[in-house]
């Protein structure tokens, strides 16, 4: 990517930021290791989320202030977390039994890859050596929907959000909806539906840089997360 369009990319924070508009009320949710988890420290204020982490938390808060951690107390992540009001810790085996019983609402996972039609590949480049597929694929299937935080395109400058997967699939069909660094994009039955956008570039810019058809259908709104994140 250029010197000039990095310059518009979101950080990691702003992108967990913009997810975390989005997360109904009453939600329940899981956050996938890396950028996904700190959409807990985003929800707006007054707006009831009960996050879920794999490891057997139900009720993670924002992570604690400096000084305050407790390391006996963390996500799958394994960053220090805090509980909300009514949390619970459960063993391992019930915290599946909330993914793949159908429990959750939402599960927001990172991606290496998107397809057009709503695959998701997040658990193997292909030719890393990597321990094991954890929790991705339960959560993909068990989830009754699935957004996926990534960048735009990778360190190479090859697009993430493609025609179809070249990488090894964690679930089929799973992601609606898409916060990349420059954008939001929604996944639909014709494929990816710009909703928003960062300033600086324009359509034609983001089109170059996504792997297959982006569909425009009104003019795409601005994605203006706070500059501190």
């Amino acid at each position: 990517m250029s010197e000039t369009l990095a310059s518009f990319r979101l950080t990691r924070g702003q992108i967990a930021w913009r997810a975390a508009q989005d997360i109904p009320e009453g939600a329940y949710v899981n956050l996938g290791i890396g950028m996904p988890v700190a959409c807990a420290n985003h929800v707006p204020a007054g707006r009831e989320v009960t996050f879920q982490s794999e490891n057997g938390i139900l009720g993670v808060g924002p992570r604690p202030a400096k000084g305050a951690e407790d390391f006996d107390l963390i996500n799958a992540s394994k960053d220090p977390v805090t509980l909300l009001p009514g949390a619970a810790i459960v063993h391992h085996a019930d915290s599946f039994a909330m993914i793949t019983g159908g429990h959750l609402d939402l599960a927001i996972l990172g991606a290496f890859e998107v397809a057009a039609n709503g695959d998701l590949a997040n658990w193997s480049t292909g030719a890393a050596r990597v321990p094991g597929v954890g929790g991705a694929m339960d959560l993909a299937a068990g989830a009754k929907a699935v957004w996926a935080l990534t960048t735009h395109v990778d360190k190479a400058g090859r697009p993430k959000l493609v025609e179809a997967c070249d990488m090894p699939l964690t679930g089929a069909g799973v992601v609606k909806r898409v916060f990349t660094d420059l954008a939001v994009i929604e996944v639909t039955a014709e494929g990816f539906v710009l909703r928003e956008m960062v300033e600086g570039i324009d359509v034609e810019a983001l089109r170059a840089l996504t792997g297959a058809p982006l569909h425009v259908p009104a003019a795409p709104a601005r994605l203006s997360p706070p500059a501190d994140l």
